[in-house]
This record gives structure tokens, C-alpha cells and sequence, in this order.
């Protein structure tokens, strides 16, 4: 029954292709998610709570588990593997039981001090809207130990090259919570969206451990915080859960702000930035995941011609690809936003500022995608530091820029109407909220340029120390 999604990958355009088709599909359930919940809820205080509580749930799976785990599982995990696989299973079911330990702990605390969390994401809800995004994300702490399991085994079967089913995971992760929005939410109301997304973390975790079973793993009572391997582990990990911690109080920080501004500000935040995501999913994430393993070969061979050769083709590939897409999506936004989105309860006004919304995340989205690259190129030369630093240098970037141009916005002026002609909102009152996807767009071209720079300058500086090794 699992040979079909058993499939090894044996190149990286292969690879990109499997990623590209199961994101793609992906997208599409993601879409449909979204036009369930707008045309359910509108730009409306349910959907604004439901984005809200989402956020500390994914704050806590973007940080510390799926993007900084997977950074360092890929080249340790294959370290242990070329010595001996007894060795590297047992690598892999200590950092498993660590780490579910980690994650319960984590999610009690987190349960326990919600409130006073959400009062930071959302400073703006009145306290009704506040007690319901509590609940909401207490139910959510769930998703992360699921996700944060199903994420570490993701990493081991991309070393195994099987990179079918990994990319499925993303895809019944959304189906678990259209389930949630069709079934759960007539029966338990807001609450079902939260259940759902619990059921789409569980969907994730267990469409791969047939696979993983199949490659001979079985766990072991193996609980050892001071294993070398665990140690290196952690080591390369925290650099990596800072840089994304950063990015990731960059949508905390923004969510916060549009809470203080009308009512629906964060659903138009939430819905053109989950519109604009497949872009950077299909293109970004899938040739980024699929060099990555060959960048780390490459590295651990001293090949440096190959190393480079990899990244420029790679690199090259992405920005062919997300340029002329981000401007054809950017010409055709408003056509995409009403035939998405506008149903059901989202209105003519809703649609226009999420058109203008989606529009500016767009701007960035080249840069996001190279960026991860970027990312992944360092981490594949073991090197978690640089763009921990550079994210942070992107998070105060964007605090400043966030700020700055919801100010700007909220009073007549030429950048305001120089936006508002151009999204067509003339006659639409509260329009700061179009200042925080640029925000966002602007810091990550910035963070992008920085890390650039970087990389060049330290190519050749590494491949030499390791030449001496």
C-alpha cells in the first residue's frame, strides 16, 4: 500500500518537480481553506480572532520545530548515516523523545500563560474577542507536537531522498483543516477551526510513519540530553530558531498593529498573505529543499566548483521564475481576489484592500524566495549564525518600516494618495492597513541584499579553511 509514495528522488530537478506538483496542489487546498472562511466569516471580528490564534501555535512550529530542526537533522543525521545506520536510528529516536518531551513541556506553559500572550499578539480585541482567542489557541497548542514529530521525520526521509511523501504532508495538513471549517464548526463553532487544525497536524504526522517504518527505523527507550550528536544538534538549531523567531515576530508585530486598526485588518493581512504564499511555496521552498541535500554533499566533499554550480543554477531558476509570475499576479489582483474571495459575506470594500494587500506582499516575494535559499546554502556549509543575525537585522527593518507607513497612512498625503489611486480605494475610510504588506516586502529585499553580500564575500573564505582541515 505504500510503495507508490515510497519513491526515491534522485536529482534536484526531479526533486523540484514532485515539490512544485504537491505544492501546487497544496495551494489549491490552501485557497480553498481561505474562500471557506471568507465567504463564511467576511472581514469580520471571527476571522480576525481565528488568524490570531493561529499565531502563536505556527509562531511556536515555524521556530523551533519545522525550519530549525530540519536545518540540522539533514547534515548530522547523514554524518551518522555514512558511519553506521544502527547508529543514526538511534540518533534519530533520542531526538524524537527529546524533543516530544520538550514539546509537551512547552505547550503546558504556553497554555497556562496564553492569556497574557495574546494580550501581546492583540493588544487591540476587546476582551471578549480576547477570552475566544485564548481558547482558540489553547486547543491550537496541540498542532505544534504533531507538526513537531512529523516535521524531524520529514527531515530523515529527505536524506533518504523521499521527497513524495513530504510534500504530501503539507497537503492533508490543509485538508484536516477544511475538515475542521465544513464539519467541526457547525458543530462546536469557532472552536472546530481550532479542532481542525489539530486534525491537520495529526494527518501530517501520520501519512509519514509508514514510510519511515518501511526504511527499517523502530523507536528505542533512548533519552539522552548530552549525546554528542544531540549537542550538535541544539548547537546548529538555536542560531536558526532566532533568525526565525524573527520572521516570525515580524508577522507577530504586524498583527498586533492591525489589531489596534479597523475590525477585519487582520483578516485582510492573513488572506493576501496566504494568497501570495503558494508563489513563494512553489517556487522558494521547493528548489531550496530539493538543493539543499546536494549543497550539503557538496560541502562535505570540498567541492567547491560544485557547490557554487549548484547555488547559481538554483539561484537562477528561482528568480527566472518568480519575477515574471510575481508581476503577472500583481497585474491580475483584483480579478484573482474577487473570484477567490469575494462570496458569501466578503464584500466589495473587503475585496479591494485585500486586491491592494495581496498586491504589495507580492513586491517581496522574490526576495523571500531567494532569501530561504541564501539560507539554506549556509546552513548546508554549517553555518546557522549569519542569517540568525541578518533575520534580525530584518525584524528591526520591518518594526520600523510597520510603524512608519500605517502612520503614514492614516492621514491625507501624497504617498496616501499616490497608493489609493493606484489600488483604486478612493472613497475607502481605514486604509493603514495597507502599510504592513509593504512593510513586510521592503524588509525582506532589504534582508535579502544583506545576506548576499555575505555569502560572496565569505565563499571562498570557507572553502579554504576546509581545504586545511
Amino acid at each position: 500500500m505504500i510503495r507508490p509514495f515510497n519513491i526515491q528522488t534522485k536529482n534536484i530537478n526531479s526533486a523540484a518537480f514532485i515539490l512544485v506538483l504537491t505544492s501546487l496542489i497544496s495551494a489549491i487546498l490552501g485557497l480553498i481553506r481561505d474562500r471557506l472562511l471568507a465567504g463564511k466569516f467576511g472581514l469580520g471580528d471571527e476571522l480576525d480572532v481565528y488568524y490570531a490564534a493561529f499565531r502563536l501555535p505556527d509562531f511556536i512550529s515555524m521556530t523551533l520545530i519545522i525550519g530549525a530542526i530540519g536545518a540540522a537533522i539533514i547534515p548530522i543525521f547523514s554524518e551518522q548515516l555514512v558511519k553506521s545506520r544502527e547508529d543514526a536510528f538511534k540518533y534519530l529516536s533520542n531526538l524524537l523523545n527529546v524533543f516530544l518531551v520538550f514539546l509537551i513541556l512547552l505547550g503546558l506553559i504556553l497554555f497556562i500563560f496564553a492569556p497574557n500572550i495574546i494580550s501581546l499578539i492583540a493588544p487591540g480585541f476587546s476582551a471578549e474577542k480576547k477570552d475566544l482567542t485564548v481558547l482558540l489557541t489553547r486547543i491550537m497548542f496541540l498542532s505544534p507536537i504533531f507538526l513537531g514529530i512529523s516535521s524531524i521525520i520529514s527531515g530523515i526521509l529527505r536524506v533518504f531522498q523521499r521527497f513524495l511523501i513530504t510534500s504530501l504532508a503539507p497537503l492533508v495538513y490543509n485538508l484536516g483543516i477544511i475538515i475542521g471549517i465544513l464539519f467541526f464548526f457547525p458543530l462546536f463553532g469557532l472552536q472546530g477551526l481550532a479542532w481542525g487544525v489539530v486534525l491537520g497536524g495529526i494527518f501530517h504526522l501520520l501519512i509519514q510513519l509508514p514510510i519511515l517504518k518501511g526504511l527499517g527505523f523502530r523507536p528505542k527507550k533512548v533519552f539522552h540530553l548530552f549525546e554528542p550528536g544531540f549537542i550538535k544538534t541544539f548547537n546548529l538549531t538555536f542560531p536558526r530558531s532566532i533568525g526565525l523567531a524573527a520572521n516570525q515576530i515580524n508577522l507577530i508585530v504586524v498583527t498586533a498593529i492591525a489589531s489596534s486598526l479597523a475590525v477585519g485588518s487582520i483578516g485582510v493581512l492573513s488572506l493576501a498573505e496566504g494568497l501570495s504564499r503558494p508563489l513563494f511555496t512553489l517556487i522558494g521552498v521547493s528548489f531550496s529543499i530539493a538543493a539543499f541535500p546536494s549543497l550539503c554533499l557538496a560541502f562535505s566533499k570540498k567541492d567547491k566548483e560544485k557547490f557554487e554550480q549548484i547555488f547559481s543554477s538554483t539561484f537562477s531558476k528561482i528568480l527566472i521564475f518568480t519575477l515574471p509570475l510575481s508581476l503577472l499576479l500583481f497585474l491580475l489582483r483584483d480579478f484573482l481576489i474577487k473570484i477567490i474571495f469575494k462570496v458569501g459575506k466578503f464584500g466589495l470594500v473587503d475585496a479591494k484592500l485585500t486586491a491592494a494587500a495581496f498586491g504589495l506582499f507580492l513586491i517581496g516575494i522574490f526576495a523571500q524566495s531567494l532569501l530561504l535559499l541564501l539560507a539554506k546554502a549556509f546552513y548546508a556549509r554549517q553555518n546557522t549564525k549569519t542569517p540568525a543575525l541578518v533575520s534580525v537585522l530584518g525584524m528591526i527593518f520591518n518594526i520600523f518600516f510597520a510603524f512608519f507607513l500605517v502612520k503614514l497612512l492614516s492621514f491625507p498625503n501624497p504617498f496616501q494618495n499616490l497608493i489609493v489611486n493606484f489600488f483604486d480605494l478612493t472613497g475607502i475610510k481605514n486604509i493603514e492597513v495597507i502599510g504592513l504588506p509593504l512593510a513586510v516586502s521592503l524588509s525582506a529585499i532589504l534582508q535579502f541584499l544583506v545576506l548576499l553580500i555575505l555569502f560572496w564575500r565569505k565563499r571562498n573564505l570557507v572553502f579554504n579553511k576546509l581545504s586545511k582541515k
